[in-house]
């Protein structure tokens, strides 16, 4: 039991990630088949709620519980739910154009490319979460 609790504390990070990942991910599809089942609401307007919904709590659950950043003062938490939207947008932009290029262009299969490219966004979401937005204090600005 020493060694998984070793391995939990050394990696609680990476695992928190992951986790709330996995939760984010269950808030939009909830908000999605709220929105088009329950309420009716066009699927791609539905799609758009459904994302700002997931964003907002990805932003909380990654601030409080995955990267621990304490602060809660208005220029910080502006600066941090800021650069958190702007990275989930760029990721966002990335995806799709993988998407594009290598279905559209390229001719690969795109449920393999959806599956490499979400992949990759998540790595690109961790380490720009990590190294810039949620940086402790007293770390070096990236």
């Amino acid at each position: 039991m020493g060694k998984w609790k070793e391995i939990m504390e050394k990696y609680r990070e990476l695992i928190s990630y992951i986790f709330w990942g996995v939760m984010t991910t269950l808030v939009n599809y909830a908000v999605y088949f709220l929105c088009t089942k329950a309420v009716g609401i066009d699927y791609l307007i539905s799609n758009g709620v459904a994302w700002v919904a997931a964003v907002i709590f990805a932003f909380w659950v990654n601030k409080v519980y995955v990267f621990q950043s304490q602060s809660l003062d208005g220029k910080t938490m502006a600066r941090e739910f800021g650069t958190f939207v702007s990275a989930r947008v760029l990721s966002g932009v990335l995806e799709t154009g993988m998407l594009a290029l290598f279905v559209e262009v390229l001719h690969f299969n795109d449920s393999v490319i959806k599956v490499i490219a979400s992949v990759l966004v998540v790595i690109i979401n961790y380490i720009l979460s990590k190294l810039i937005i949620f940086r402790k204090q007293g770390e070096e600005e990236a």
